[in-house]
């Protein structure tokens, strides 16, 4: 039984390597890395606008108090604004196609940038609960997805090979 048709039926029945199916820690990262993004796309459009977050009016407000702070800038830059590159950037290398490259500098990249946000989120909290003493419930809501995605990222290149990306069969003949 060999020919045209034998060769099809076996190519069907072999699994497609080169396209592995996405787990759970795969789709939940890019669903955390987009709802990320859009808090801080948000938060980076009133900064800019001026337009102000909803619900954060009064000017003894945390929201206000935190966003207008000292701390809420590097170099004249909004925090809000790091937040949406942080986020365009983790969106982009959580996408499916960024999980099923066999390249490892992009899982090391997606490892190294989830550490640097939670790192950044480390001294963003300091900076809220020691030095102004002052909670912003928007910024609350990206240190809590940073962290979810933190967590996640850690735990899938906790599993053995992760790191090296995923192994493409090599056809035979």
């Amino acid at each position: 039984m060999s020919g045209p048709s034998a060769r099809n039926r076996q190519l069907r029945q072999r699994p497609a390597a080169a396209s592995p199916s996405l787990g759970w820690p795969q789709v939940t990262s890019l669903v955390l890395a987009v709802a990320g993004l859009l808090d801080s796309a948000y938060q980076a459009y009133t900064k800019l606008s001026g337009t102000g977050l909803a619900g954060c009016s009064a000017k003894a407000d945390a929201c206000v108090l935190v966003q207008n702070s000292s701390q809420a800038y590097i170099l004249g830059i909004p925090m809000a604004v790091f937040g949406l590159v942080f986020y365009l950037f983790m969106t982009g290398i959580c996408t499916p196609p960024a999980w099923r490259s066999a390249a490892p500098l992009v899982h090391w990249a997606r490892l190294a940038g989830a550490v640097a946000g939670m790192l950044f989120v480390l001294y963003l909290l300091y900076a809220e609960l020691i030095e102004l003493r002052q909670v912003c419930p928007y910024c609350t809501s990206v240190h809590a997805i940073t962290f979810l995605l933190f967590s996640v990222i850690v735990y899938q290149a906790s599993a053995p090979g992760a790191l090296r990306g995923p192994r493409r069969a090599h056809p035979a003949g």
